[in-house]
C-alpha cells in the first residue's frame, strides 16, 4: 500500500503508507500474471545441477542478498521488506546481506557483487531494479535463486521466480469486512481516498464497494482522489469532506498520509482499514481492520518454501487469498459472527465457490 507487489501497487500506495508498513512499487495484478506457470508446492532447487535450497551454493551457511531502490529504513514499504527477511533469517541461523538506495542504473552491478559474495538467494526489493535480473544468468549468479516482485513489464525467465497476487481479491474481502461492520451499525455510506487516479486505484476502489454491497446491497462509496499518496493536508482535507458527507468507514488507500487520514477518521469515529499491513495492535491511530499484503509477509512466507527446496525458478508464485497465510484480511475487534463470517468468506474465495473478478463486476 504489492501491494500489496506486494506485488501490485506503486510504493507511495502500500508502503510509505504505514508507519510500520503495500502495494506497492513494482507491484502489479495478478491480470499481468494470469498466463504465467504458477510454482507448485514441491520441486523447488535445480535438480540438472544437484542444486538443493536454502543453501545452493554447498558453503555450509545460508546468505540471502536483498537490493533495494529505496530506503530499507523508511519504516514503510522498502524495510517491510527487509523486516520479513531479517525476522526469518534470525530464527534460522541465516545472514542477511542487503543494500538499500540502489540507483537503477546500478542494479546489474549491485547484484553481481552480491553473487561474488557466495549468496545462496538474490532478492530485489521492487520491480524497479529488473535491470539486475540478466546477471541470473550469468556464471557468477549460478547458484542463486531469485526472487522477483512481478509487474506487466518484467518477463519470465528460467532463473528467476515471480511473486504475484490477485489485488480483486484482498480488496473485495477488506469491503466484505467493512460491509460487515456497516450493517451491524446500520451505516449505508463508506469513503475511499487515495492518491493519483491510476488504473489500480480505480480498480481498488470498484473492489472494495463490491465488497461492502456483498453485505449492504444498497452502499454508496464516496472515492476521492488527491493526486499525492503522501501529502498528509490533502488527505485530511479529503477525509474531512467525506466524513461532512455521512461516510461512516474510511479507507485511507494512501502512502504517508495514512495517518493523518485515519486519525481524523478516528476523531469523527469513523472505521478505518489498513493498506496493507496488520496493525490492530495500533493505538494512535486507530485501525479497525488490517488488510494485510505486505511485501515483507510475502518475501517471509517465500523464504520459508525456500527453506524446504520449494521455491522453483521460472515460475510465477501467486499467493491466493483463503489458501496462503497471505494476503488476508482481518477484523481487529470482530463482534458476534463478524469474524466468523469473514473466514468463510476468505475460504471461498479461496476453494474459488467465489470468483472475485466476477463479483466485482457484479457489483463494483
Amino acid at each position: 500500500m504489492t501491494t500489496r507487489s506486494t506485488l501490485r501497487r506503486p510504493r507511495a500506495a502500500v508502503g510509505l503508507a504505514l508507519v510500520g508498513a503495500l502495494a506497492l512499487a513494482g507491484c502489479a495484478s495478478n491480470d499481468a500474471t494470469a498466463a504465467k506457470t504458477t510454482a507448485s508446492s514441491t520441486g523447488g532447487g535445480d535438480s540438472a545441477s544437484g542444486l538443493k535450497q536454502p543453501d545452493l551454493n554447498g558453503d555450509g551457511k545460508v546468505v540471502i542478498g536483498v537490493l533495494s531502490p529505496g530506503d530499507i529504513n523508511d519504516h514503510g514499504y522498502y524495510q517491510s521488506f527487509v523486516d520479513g527477511a531479517d525476522a526469518y533469517a534470525k530464527q534460522k541461523g541465516w545472514t542477511v546481506i542487503k543494500r538499500g538506495s540502489v540507483p537503477v542504473n546500478d542494479a546489474l552491478t549491485a547484484a553481481r557483487a552480491l553473487c561474488q559474495q557466495h549468496v545462496d538467494m538474490v532478492a530485489l526489493g521492487a520491480s524497479e531494479l529488473k535491470n539486475a535480473i540478466p546477471a541470473s544468468e550469468e556464471a557468477v549468479c549460478s547458484k542463486t535463486a531469485w526472487y522477483v516482485p512481478s509487474s506487466a513489464n518484467i518477463d519470465q525467465t528460467p532463473k528467476i521466480l515471480l511473486s504475484a497476487d490477485d489485488p480483486n481479491q484482498s480488496m473485495l474481502v477488506a469491503g466484505y469486512a467493512a460491509g460487515l461492520k456497516m450493517k451491524t451499525a446500520g451505516d449505508t455510506k463508506a469513503g475511499f481516498i487515495t492518491g493519483a487516479k491510476a488504473d489500480f486505484s480505480v480498480a481498488a476502489a470498484k473492489a472494495f464497494l463490491a465488497g461492502i454491497r456483498e453485505v449492504v446491497p444498497k452502499a454508496s462509496l464516496a472515492t476521492t482522489y488527491t493526486g499525492d499518496f503522501n501529502d498528509s493536508a490533502k488527505a485530511k482535507e479529503a477525509t474531512q469532506a467525506q466524513i461532512s458527507q455521512g461516510a461512516k468507514v474510511i479507507y485511507p488507500y494512501l502512502g504517508g498520509a495514512t495517518d493523518a487520514s485515519a486519525a481524523l477518521a478516528n476523531g469523527s469515529k469513523a472505521l478505518t482499514l489498513t493498506p496493507g499491513t496488520d496493525r490492530c495492535d495500533s493505538t494512535s491511530p486507530k485501525y479497525d481492520i488490517s488488510v494485510i499484503f505486505s511485501p515483507g509477509d510475502y518475501f517471509q512466507a517465500a523464504l520459508k518454501e525456500f527453506a524446504k527446496n520449494n521455491l522453483k525458478m521460472g515460475t510465477t508464485r501467486t499467493w491466493q487469498l483463503g489458501v496462503d497465510p497471505y494476503p488476508t484480511v482481518k477484523i481487529c475487534d470482530p463482534q458476534g459472527d463478524e469474524a466468523q463470517q469473514l473466514t468463510d468468506f476468505i475460504k471461498k474465495i479461496g476453494t474459488k465457490e467465489i470468483d472475485p473478478a466476477a463479483e466485482v463486476k457484479r457489483l463494483g
